[in-house]
């Protein structure tokens, strides 16, 4: 443990071990927020025994929390190459291309966990997003259509990559514009992951 101890806060380690916490905090993250909103919508309105409703709840989080945490894992690598590339200087471009990549590679898959959408109308800024949403997927399937190209996994990848490289690029440059609980959650998978005092705050706390 003293060896592992040592590591975790020899600074030459650092760059490093910043990827294996950001790992372990879109894990974490991912699972805290996902498993308790699939349990309530699978009591509430799936329909099937209770073991289905408990295998659709793992499903769920298990799809959530690895989103997050193979996302956090490739933006971290890709931040820790493009700083090697650069004199070991960190760019603000670095931060786009980063959350392009992961974007691409872990969102890109057109499905149910990805296109999650409020649907309670009667918040009115929230219809304004989930309209946004909509337009946005649908000007995804314009090209298919059009005959520009022949599928839309052609399409939904890059719409994720560019998603997904903005909003890493302001989180960096310009996080006061984010909603305070996205800007939240980018701070404990992102941020925090840089940073721990021990082993213990490494692996298995945050702070």
């Amino acid at each position: 443990m003293d060896v592992l101890e040592a590591i975790a806060l020899n600074p030459k380690y650092h760059d490093v071990l910043t990827i294996l916490k950001g790992f372990r905090n879109g894990i974490v993250y991912g699972t805290r927020i996902r498993f308790p909103h699939a349990l309530v919508m699978a009591f509430l309105f799936k329909s099937g025994t209770t073991m289905d409703k408990f295998r659709y709840v793992f499903r769920a989080t298990k799809q959530h929390a690895q989103n997050l945490g193979t996302f956090a894992t490739i933006y971290k690598v890709a931040m820790f190459v493009q700083k090697k590339l650069n004199g070991n200087k960190q760019a603000d471009i670095h931060t786009f291309v980063a959350g392009l990549l992961g974007g691409y590679f872990v969102f890109g898959e057109n499905n149910a966990i990805n296109q999650q959408w409020t649907k309670r109308k009667r918040d009115w800024p929230k219809i304004v997003l989930y309209i946004f949403a909509r337009v946005a997927i649908a000007l995804v399937k314009v090209p298919v259509k059009r005959q520009v190209i022949d599928a839309p996994q052609h399409t939904y990848p890059v719409f994720a990559a560019v998603s997904w490289g903005l909003v890493m690029y302001l989180f960096h440059r310009d996080e006061d514009t984010l909603q305070p609980s996205l800007r939240a959650s980018m701070q404990y998978i992102y941020r925090d992951s840089d940073s721990w005092d021990s082993l213990r705050t490494l692996i298995w706390h945050n702070k």
